[in-house]
């Protein structure tokens, strides 16, 4: 190879390096020009209507249910009810077999404690009870009176009184005197006139004392306690015959009222109320109208006392239970309606509303919850008390709402709210105020968008990969939307 042929082919090698380098360079350019460009998920500006719910699960449950159980043990006899019977209630609904004595002596335990009970409470009982009140009461009048008269004070007498004892008392130091400047033995008629002088003297300021006394109110300690004793008694004597005329007449007594005939009267309610008891034992009977739902016992059986035998309930009143979490529970109300679904009953949506909720929370390991109550609306006979119920409760709802997604709506340092409103294939920022919001809705309440809008649903992330692609990782989308990629106005 000749020295002409080594430099040209060194400078063909020298051209294509400079070409590679220039179509890198260029390709580097392309590459970092397309990152200035964001590309994002568009969505539009819908008007509906916004409904925000809670959901939870509960169990279904009749506001009216027992479980019957004998009160004694023995061989079940009769077996009046089945699974599914709707009953009254008072309604005998199974009872025990019972040898004829048995039956014959509880019978007459009623019989007489019935007759008992009956001539506590007679008409000729009741007049009794009127007329130990009214003797009641006029002892008492009688106790008020004579304590009355230990504190009164007739001023004029006391008056008259205080008179007479100066006067008495004037008396008697003269008398006294007297007496004592007689310096005669005691045997001078004189001396002793002069003592009886004296004496009687002393005797009328003793009673002129009494008298002021008296009338001045200042009795003995004994007589005021005599006197209010009395009081006491008389005050006491006629409450208690008070309660129990009440009683006799059906009114409402006092639970702590006391009284021999009082007592007498509840202890013959209590005779009657027992053997009634211990006749009903042999037989169940139904507390309320409402459906049997479980029997437990055959003719023939033999039972001890307390084993259960039914279960009744009132099917046309169900309720679910549903465990809310405490972010949610303010939210909820009484009268909100609800939608509730059965895993049990597939392809059917029942109604409800809330009944109550709550005021204080049960707190569990992570969380609390609060208890809020459901009313089934149209409960049918496929409900049944025990299934697992399904809730959705409506806590509120907006119509005719301009909606967007939450996720569409960003906020600045400031606290702004705003969304990026797409026109003519740029976007531009809008500050918005937002109403109502739902899981995944959002209104808006201010002007600055309407109906059919375009709006930035989401942004995508650009990356370079390793083998020199460009990539976009979008992320978000709703159906129906569709990805653009423009310049991003700044905020």
């Amino acid at each position: 190879m000749s020295k002409q042929q080594k430099i040209w082919i060194g400078v063909g090698v020298s051209v294509v390096v400079i070409i590679a380098l220039v179509l890198v360079i260029a390709s580097i350019r392309s590459q970092s020009g397309s990152s200035t460009a964001a590309a994002y998920q568009t969505t539009t500006v819908q008007l509906g209507t916004l409904t925000s719910t809670v959901e939870g699960t509960g169990t279904v449950a009749s506001t009216q249910s027992a479980n019957l159980a004998w009160k004694a043990g023995g061989q079940v006899d009769q077996m009046l009810a089945k699974i599914g019977d709707q009953v009254e209630a008072g309604d005998v609904l199974a009872t025990l077999l019972q040898d004829s004595l048995t039956q014959s002596n509880l019978e007459s335990n009623l019989v007489t404690a019935q007759e008992n009970l009956a001539l506590l409470t007679s008409p000729g009982a009741i007049a009794s009870a009127q007329a130990a009140v009214a003797a009641d009461e006029q002892a008492l009048t009688n106790a008020q009176i004579t304590q009355g008269n230990l504190t009164y004070h007739n001023q004029g007498a006391i008056a008259n009184a205080q008179a007479a004892l100066v006067l008495a008392k004037n008396n008697l130091e003269i008398a006294q005197d007297v007496y004592n400047g007689m310096y005669l033995p005691d045997s001078d008629t004189r001396k002793a006139q002069a003592y009886q002088s004296m004496y009687a003297a002393q005797l009328k300021y003793d009673s002129a004392s009494y008298t002021v006394n008296a009338l001045s109110g200042k009795a003995t300690q004994a007589t005021i306690d005599a006197a209010s004793a009395a009081l006491a008694l008389a005050t006491a004597n006629l409450a208690q015959d008070k309660n129990y005329l009440t009683a006799l007449t059906g009114g409402d007594v006092p639970a702590d009222a006391t009284g021999t005939a009082y007592l007498k009267l509840k202890q013959a309610q209590l005779s009657v109320l027992t053997a009634q008891e211990n006749l009903d034992a042999a037989k169940l009977t139904a507390p309320f109208k409402g459906t049997i739902t479980q029997a437990n016992a055959v003719h023939g059986a033999v039972i001890s006392a307390g084993t259960q035998i039914f279960r009744i309930d009132n099917l046309s009143s169900l309720v679910v239970a549903v465990q809310v979490a405490e972010v949610d529970i303010n939210g909820i109300q009484a009268g909100q309606p609800a939608s509730i679904t059965f895993d049990a009953i597939p392809n059917k949506t029942y109604n409800g509303t809330v009944v109550k909720s709550d005021l204080a929370g049960t707190v569990g390991s992570n969380s609390t919850n609060f208890s809020v109550t459901v009313q089934i609306t149209d409960a049918d006979a496929q409900i049944r008390p025990g299934m697992a119920a399904n809730i959705t409760i409506v806590t509120n709802k907006v119509a005719n709402a301009l909606l967007v997604p939450t996720t569409s709506i960003f906020t600045d340092t400031s606290g702004q709210q705003y969304v990026y409103l797409v026109q003519n294939g740029t976007t531009t920022t809008v500050p918005v105020t937002v109403g109502a919001v739902s899981d995944t809705t959002t209104q808006i309440t201010s002007n600055s968008l309407k109906e059919g809008d375009t709006i930035v649903l989401s942004f995508a992330s650009s990356s370079t990969t390793s083998g020199g692609g460009f990539g976009l990782g979008l992320g978000g989308f709703g159906g129906g939307s569709r990805v653009e990629s423009q310049p991003v106005a700044t905020p």
